[in-house]
């Protein structure tokens, strides 16, 4: 498996992987990356689809890309995917999956019209004092300090990043910015998360960090997320016949672990641009410490079927293991209009995170997964959707976000935070409506708050405490909804369904190399980790794109296919982005405007003077550091 860029390698067909005929798959979880791994399983390694298996504990796949109209509550969202233009995976398997609505294209085309025709942008960032705008404006409010600490960590190795949190490297100059009001909302980060996945997220979308302020970065889909994505994959992976074996739970893998060295997969430097080979040779990107040449093969996997029977399956090296470990919407509890959701953090056999412990236990090159589930308290957030009922809330909704939300095109923009919220509340409306046979005069909104343990300002209990009724009045109070309105609109014009999300932030715990393992561990002969707690060099967790790489690399790199994976977009390593994202956190001010020493200031002159005879002063003028 190597990395590449551009169109040589992107429009390529491989050719067939020798022996692939005589290969099984068993693809434990149908997540964004489980699909993703059965898709080009099927495209690009052409396995034929009835060697291919795909275990769900559940009724229905998806993971945590769900959508669904519950008999009994309602419409239910857990959460919603934002997409990049530079989602190189992604968009690689999406060209390929055909629509379920037009004939004749791809999810990529329908996606890319979308897109380009109803480009999406908010209007209103955040709200104050019952929904007035917070008057953000599109600044940062980042001081000389800040911006300084912001780039402290940008440069400060991963190293001496391992174990650390955010609040180790901010203070309140940052914290109390527009900045960090952005950041954390959109991303849900919490202060005490891990500082190397806050540098690594600045590093990964460096080139967006001037859409930050208004979703002016983003793209979405047209309906939820499971029906304009998994239901596609779903379909195209059916019609090659792939088997899927739903309330199937995986409870261990067995391997075998010795025997001499296992397989060495060299780097390759064919169809590799000179400076991706020279990047993987180089030792940066370093493997995982606990790594060992060892040889390690599946050999078992143990289920538990729909009907309560227990059996093994016994594995050959021909029989290839995709796992996905962990899980970040594992033990999700729903509430309902007049429940609120139970706080169920208990592991329990069956789950991707019990089944990764007893994975883990085999050899310490297979993760730590204790180093993310062991504290849900810091792990969590709870999220609630809401479905008007009719046109009594839809006014409010519309006065903020200032556009019709029944248009069928972009609403808010993305999510609008309620900045004085206790619950650090933040709600959104995609574009309406979200569910193919959702009512044409009613809204799902999807509402999320970051601190679930503290009193609202209007319903003076915890979010984790409140039905559903009662959300939905605190979300109503925060849109300056009269208070003597609230309780009917609440109660009778609106249905309102909390989730409770124990795990949902586990992959930002503070961590270290070797706690998440390889894709492809270092000996192994047929078998792979998938998705957010699965290792690969530069990408980010809790991303579409990242669950999609995953499942990318591991299937090219199992079945050998000859074929580029598409590297992450290396905005990292353009200059023009870099220089522009300065300006832009500064909110324009050029660099000149910095408040420095005398020292610093006569620095500064003198490298003025040395490079004011090359190009450099022209490009630093297009960029406006200048």
């Amino acid at each position: 498996m190597y990395y590449s860029s551009g169109n040589y390698e992107a429009f390529a067909r491989p050719k067939k992987p020798a022996g692939i005929d005589h290969k099984n798959a068993y693809i434990i979880g149908t997540g964004l990356a489980a699909l993703t791994a059965a898709c080009y399983l099927v495209r690009d390694a052409q396995m034929p689809g009835n060697h291919i298996h795909v275990f769900e504990k559940d009724p229905v796949p998806g993971g945590a890309c769900d959508g669904a109209n519950i008999p009994g509550l309602g419409y239910v969202m857990r959460g919603g995917r934002e997409m990049d233009n530079h989602f190189e995976v992604m968009w690689d398997m999406f060209r390929s999956i055909p629509s379920i609505e037009t004939e004749g294209v791809s999810v990529l085309d329908e996606y890319y019209w979308l897109n380009k025709e109803d480009p999406n942008y908010s209007l209103c960032r955040a709200t104050v004092d019952q929904g007035k705008d917070a008057g953000t404006d599109g600044k940062f409010a980042l001081s000389d300090e800040a911006s300084q600490e912001i780039m402290k960590l940008f440069f400060t190795p991963d190293e001496e990043l391992y174990g650390k949190k955010i609040s180790d490297f901010f203070d309140d100059k940052v914290f109390d910015s527009n900045f960090w009001m952005y950041w954390r909302t959109m991303f849900a980060f919490e202060n005490w998360h891990s500082a190397l996945e806050m540098k690594l997220y600045i590093k990964r979308y460096i080139h967006h960090i001037g859409g930050l302020p208004d979703f002016s970065a983003l793209r979405f889909t047209r309906y939820n997320q499971y029906e304009s994505m998994i239901l596609p994959m779903i379909t195209y992976l059916e019609s090659h016949g792939v088997q899927f074996h739903y309330n199937t739970k995986v409870e261990n893998v067995e391997f075998a672990i010795g025997g001499g060295d296992g397989p060495v997969r060299a780097n390759t430097s064919v169809g590799q641009d000179e400076i991706l080979l020279a990047q993987a040779e180089s030792g940066v990107f370093a493997r995982n410490p606990f790594s060992s040449k060892t040889r390690k093969q599946a050999t078992r996997i143990d289920i538990t079927g729909s009907d309560g029977e227990t059996i093994g399956i016994d594995l050959t090296e021909n029989d290839l293991v995709f796992i996905t470990n962990g899980g970040c919407v594992e033990n999700s509890s729903m509430g309902s209009q007049t429940t609120a959701a139970a706080w169920n953090p208990e592991l329990k056999p069956g789950g991707g995170w019990d089944m990764w412990r007893r994975i883990a236990k085999q050899d310490p090159s297979f993760g730590h997964p204790d180093v993310f589930c062991s504290d849900p308290e810091h792990s969590k957030w709870m999220s609630a959707t809401v479905t008007t009922l009719d046109m009594e809330i839809p006014p409010y909704i519309q006065k903020i976000c200032k556009r019709d939300p029944f248009t069928g095109h972009v609403v808010t923009g993305g999510i609008v935070t309620v900045k004085d919220s206790n619950w650090l509340m933040s709600w959104t409306l995609n574009r309406q409506q979200q569910f193919r046979d959702q009512p044409k005069d009613q809204l799902c909104v999807w509402v999320y708050g970051l601190f679930p343990d503290e009193p609202g300002n209007y319903v003076k209990k915890p979010m984790r405490e409140c039905t559903g009724e009662e959300i939905c009045a605190e979300w109503l109070y925060h849109m300056g909804v009269p208070t003597d309105k609230i309780e009917d609109l609440a109660s009778n014009h609106a249905n309102t369904v909390p989730v409770m999300m124990p795990y949902i932030d586990a992959f930002f715990m503070p961590r270290s190399a070797g706690d998440r393992p390889d894709v492809v561990p270092d000996g192994a002969v047929n078998f792979a980790f998938l998705g957010q707690f699965a290792e690969t060099p530069r990408d980010t967790i809790f991303t579409t794109e990242y669950s999609m790489r995953t499942g990318m690399e591991a299937v090219y790199t199992l079945c050998d296919v000859d074929r580029g994976v598409p590297e992450v977009w290396g905005s990292v390593y353009d200059v023009r982005n870099l220089l522009n994202a300065v300006v832009k956190l500064r909110d324009g001010k050029p660099l000149s405007d910095m408040h420095l020493n005398f020292l610093e200031k006569l620095v500064l002159k003198k490298v003025g003077k040395k490079i004011q005879d090359t190009d450099i002063p022209k490009l630093l003028k297009e960029t406006g550091v200048k």
